[in-house]
């Protein structure tokens, strides 16, 4: 069976190996000149960064893709275990820790508010529940049919699924400060807090339960030791290859159109492109429930990416950092709600170097610094405000958690909203598809079975079950479901 997978994503890769191991003769097809999709490797000066995605949670995923051939993922590339998850920073000055130590992390809870102890443990708790029914019998299930979707809503309701993240993390912590630090999850997978489904309230429990990691070499470690398996599989891989259209006849595939003009034949097409833009461009004929649900689907945030090297190090400063701007709920709405850039931010700080010192010359750290922005449903001129926007994040770091930071710099490059859209083809620009709000979770998502063509299978981030690197692992792990055998 020739099968075709469009996109060499964390999920194309996954899919290419899973219908691999089934027996199909695979090739994968990726835009970009690396493998990876958003995780792209970006070298300057000596420098290196990781362009995507930059923690790694529920590693067992990766793992699961080497033994279906027997073989193991340490033995392509090493994971390190992160002590410290994340350090909060909040405009007082004040900071969090949060990480594998238990005992530290009640500690430093305790030094915010002595009953939110109590509290995140309460939380933790409902995260391992929900976790229970939406990660270990959810996520790798389809919901290509309403009837699927259906039978689980006693569960849901149980979970109080229709609650935000917002609502399930204040009805356990009392503290302002932590509140904020505890909603963050959504964040990482492009929802607005506030708005997203509380079945996406699992990721505490997941980072409790298998860590936070770091491959050495960074996310593009692990996407190069996919590629080597891949190969050594017989998978063949074509990079600076764009797929224009799937060909198909009636409601069945046959083939794909490379920009160049080619034709490729095909048995089964599995598509990794972001799925807005699939049936969009990509697809001759669209049903009706499709046009209505592109029509009326919420996006995910677009992200403001600023990659900075510098000549010396900063030490303080963790692997992961949330910097908390002055706003939160107002800050989320505008960018949710009114596609306004604010002239205030809140950020995520990747500083690779305080685990592996290779991302930098010596003596130097690399930096990766994540703005949530609007997505281009805002009229936002990125022309003009990109640089703008950057000076003012560094100088507001170099005011608080990173002093000095603006006369060590070496190199500065970003990626804006316009960047996703014309790098990655992704619908306005988005770091996430569409929203994780619970009226486009589960069958309300893009089917992982296309509605369009019956052998057109889809994985990624707006599949079931959703965005972030679990998520589109898992949306590989649902094709077992749907994958012919040879």
């Amino acid at each position: 069976m020739r099968t075709i997978v469009i996109g060499g994503g964390f999920g194309g890769m996954a899919a290419a190996l899973r219908a691999r191991r089934r027996g199909h003769e695979v090739t994968l097809i990726e835009r970009c000149a690396q493998l990876g999709g958003r995780a792209q490797v970006f070298e300057d000066r000596g420098f290196r960064f990781d362009a995507g995605p930059t923690v790694i949670t529920a590693p067992f995923l990766f793992e699961e893709l080497f033994e279906l051939f027997g073989k193991r993922l340490s033995d392509y590339v090493e994971l390190i275990a992160l002590d410290t998850w994340y350090q909060f920073y909040f405009q007082d000055g004040r900071r969090f820790s949060y990480g594998a130590d238990m005992a530290a992390t009640l500690d430093n809870i305790r030094a915010f508010n002595a009953r939110d102890v109590e509290g995140y443990q309460r939380l933790l708790e409902s995260s391992r529940e929900i976790f229970e029914i939406g990660f270990e019998q959810l996520a790798d299930r389809p919901f290509h049919r309403f009837s699927t979707m259906a039978a689980q809503v006693p569960a849901l309701l149980r979970l109080k699924s229709y609650r935000s993240v917002w609502g399930m993390v204040s009805a356990h912590i009392e503290d302002p400060s932590l509140r904020q630090a505890f909603s963050i999850p959504p964040l990482l997978v492009g929802g607005n807090p506030f708005h997203t489904t509380s079945i996406y309230a699992l990721i505490p429990w997941l980072e409790r339960r298998w860590g936070v990691h770091f491959p050495v070499g960074g996310t593009g470690a692990l996407v190069a030791a996919m590629e080597r398996l891949m190969r050594e599989e017989g998978i063949t891989i074509a990079t600076d290859t764009t797929v224009e259209r799937i060909l198909s006849q009636g409601r069945r595939a046959n083939g794909v159109a490379l920009a160049g003009g080619e034709r490729l034949p095909a048995d089964l097409v599995i598509s990794n492109a972001d799925a807005a833009h699939l049936y969009t461009s990509m697809v001759d004929t669209v049903p009706a429930s499709l046009r209505f649900k592109l029509e009326h689907a919420r996006y995910s945030m677009g992200l403001f990416v600023l990659y900075l090297g510098t000549d010396r190090q900063f030490p303080d400063a963790e692997h992961h950092t949330i910097w908390m701007g002055p706003r939160f709920r107002e800050l989320l709405a505008d960018i949710f709600e009114h596609h306004r850039l604010a002239a205030d931010f809140s950020l995520y700080v990747h500083r690779p170097t305080a685990t592996d010192p290779s991302f930098a010359p010596p003596g130097g750290d690399s930096f990766y610094i994540l703005a949530p922005v609007p997505n281009l449903q805002g009229n936002v001129d990125w022309h003009t405000e990109a640089e703008r926007l950057a000076d003012s994040i560094i100088d507001a770091l170099d005011r608080t958690t990173l002093p000095g930071l603006r006369e060590s710099l070496v190199t500065r490059f970003h990626m804006t909203p316009e960047d996703f859209s014309e790098r990655y083809l992704s619908r306005f620009g988005t770091g996430f598809s569409i929203a994780p709000i619970f009226r486009q979770s589960a069958w309300f998502r893009f089917h992982n079975r296309s509605e369009a063509l019956d052998n057109l299978l889809l994985v990624g981030a707006g599949t079931h079950p959703g965005a972030g690197v679990p998520g589109v692992l898992s949306s590989a792990r649902v094709l077992e479901h749907l994958l012919p055998s040879v």
